[in-house]
C-alpha cells in the first residue's frame, strides 16, 4: 500500500533490528559506560534481549504488508573497508544485504512501494556516506524515486515511471543527490516514554499539529524503556517487559484513527507480528475510500 500524505502504510521501527550480533563490539551509538559494560559477555547477551525489536526479516516484513522502514546505519570500529552495518545498540547485518533482500522483493512485485527512512548515522564520515549512497544506486538503480513535491506522487504516476523506492536521509549529503530526499519530508516525532497513556496523547497532539501539505508524517506507536525499566525486567527484555502487554491497547488506538490530510499517515511498531497489526492499519484505507465515495454522491 502506497503512502501518499492522505494514504496510510505500514512500518516497522527499527526495521533490521531482528537480528544483532552480540559478538561484535558495542556500537557507537552506546554511551561510554555500556562500552566499558560491555566487555562483560553477559552484558551483551541481555543487551541483545533490549536492541532486538522486530522478529521478522525485511523479506517477512513485506509479505506482512509492511512498506516503510526505520533504519540506522552506522561503520564497524576496526573495519578496513567503507562497510556500513546496521546498528541497535549491537551491530547487525551489512546495509547491502537488507537492500538486496528489499530488491528482490521489489523485482518480484513491480507495483509495490517502499519508503527507506535513513535517520540516524554513526561513526560515519564523507567516504562512509558516498560509500552508502553508492550501495543504494547500486542496489535500485531506475527503481529509485526522485526527490519532488509530496502531492504530485501518486500511485499510477510512480507505477509509469516504474520508481519503487523513496530513500529518506536525515544528513545534509542529501543535497548532493536527487533521488536522496531530505528528512524534514518525513518527520517522526517521539514520545520517549514508557506510558501507553502517555504515548497515546502524544501520538493524538503530533496528528493535530502535521503540516496538512509537503511532508509525509510518521506516528511512532512505541514505548521506549528507560534505564529503570531495564533494570526491572532484565532478562525478560524489551518485548516480555513493554511491548506484549501494551501492544494490544496501541492496535485498539491504531483502530479508532482515519487517514486524511490532518490523519494518521504511516504508523511504526515493534514486534509487527505479535498482533494483527499489518492488516489492521492498511484496512484503515477503507475509511478513505468510503470518504471519497460519498463525495461523489
Amino acid at each position: 500500500m502506497f503512502s501518499s500524505p492522505l494514504f496510510l502504510c505500514v512500518g516497522s521501527h527499527d526495521s533490521f533490528s531482528y537480528w544483532v550480533d552480540e559478538k561484535s563490539p558495542v556500537g557507537p551509538d552506546q554511551t561510554p559506560a555500556i562500552m566499558r559494560l560491555a566487555r562483560i559477555s553477559l552484558v551483551k547477551k541481555l543487551m541483545k534481549k533490549w536492541s532486538v525489536t522486530q522478529n521478522l526479516t525485511f523479506r517477512e516484513q513485506l509479505e506482512a504488508g509492511i512498506r516503510y522502514f526505520d533504519l540506522r546505519v552506522s561503520s564497524k570500529p576496526g573495519d578496513t573497508d567503507q562497510e556500513i552495518y546496521f546498528i541497535h545498540g549491537l551491530f547487525g547485518i551489512k546495509v547491502w544485504d537488507g537492500l538486496m533482500e528489499i530488491d528482490s522483493f521489489l523485482t518480484q512485485h513491480p507495483r509495490e512501494i517502499v519508503f527507506l527512512d535513513f535517520n540516524h548515522f554513526y561513526a560515519m564520515d564523507e567516504a562512509h556516506h558516498k560509500h552508502l549512497v553508492h550501495r543504494i544506486q547500486e542496489a535500485f538503480g531506475n527503481k529509485l524515486c526522485l526527490a519532488c513535491n509530496v502531492e504530485s506522487l501518486t500511485l499510477q504516476i510512480l507505477w509509469e515511471k516504474k520508481c519503487q523506492v523513496l530513500i529518506f536521509y536525515h544528513c545534509p549529503f542529501y543535497k548532493q543527490y536527487p533521488f536522496l530526499w531530505p528528512g524534514k519530508k518525513i518527520p517522526a516525532p517521539w514520545a520517549n516514554t514508557t506510558s501507553v497513556r502517555k504515548l497515546i496523547l502524544f501520538l493524538e497532539t503530533t496528528l493535530s499539529e502535521r503540516a496538512p501539505r509537503g511532508a509525509f508524517h510518521v506516528s511512532q506507536a512505541i514505548l521506549t524503556p528507560r534505564a529503570k525499566t531495564i533494570a526491572r525486567g532484565l532478562v525478560g527484555g524489551l518485548k516480555n517487559t513493554l511491548v506484549h502487554r501494551n501492544l494490544p491497547v496501541i492496535l485498539d488506538w491504531v483502530k479508532t484513527q482515519k487517514p486524511g490530510t490532518m490523519g494518521v499517515n504511516i504508523i511504526t511498531s515493534d514486534f509487527v507480528d505479535l498482533v494483527d497489526f499489518a492488516t489492521t492499519v492498511i484496512e484503515l484505507n477503507d475509511l478513505l475510500q468510503e470518504d471519497r465515495a460519498l463525495a461523489k454522491c
